[in-house]
């Protein structure tokens, strides 16, 4: 039996812990990768070949945060909802469900002035 390479891909990002401890901590909020180090205890190099991974595999998205002072940034955000794996009758079945991605912040909301706090919150 042949593994599906887009299954045995996803199975082999999921079973690296760092890949983990990103997708877990981006879950929460929108974090750059001095954040992800700090907060998931591991250096800037190990962060951005991790993110690399999660972002060709559609489970992390970047989003770039501009300063008015200094460089502008990247903060990344899990794009992975559910992963699922079914064994049935001699074959694997996977699903792989992403979160509902908003072009910009508030355009889920309906009100005006709610659209707006959202889109300020996010600057």
């Amino acid at each position: 039996m042949s593994e599906d390479p887009a299954l045995g891909d996803i199975l082999d990002i999921l079973s690296d812990e760092y890949a983990r401890d990103i997708l877990a901590a981006t879950s929460i909020k929108p974090m750059s990768a001095q954040q992800l180090a700090d907060e998931c205890e591991m250096s800037e190099p190990t962060v951005y070949r991790r993110v690399e991974r999660l972002q060709t595999h559609g489970l992390l998205d970047e989003q770039t945060k501009v300063r008015t002072e200094n460089n502008h940034y990247s903060v990344y955000t899990a794009t992975l909802s559910e992963f699922s794996l079914a064994l049935d009758t001699g074959s694997f079945e996977a699903a792989v469900t992403h979160t509902d991605d908003e072009s910009f912040p508030g355009e889920g909301e309906s009100d005006t002035a709610d659209r707006f706090v959202k889109m300020w919150e996010d600057l």
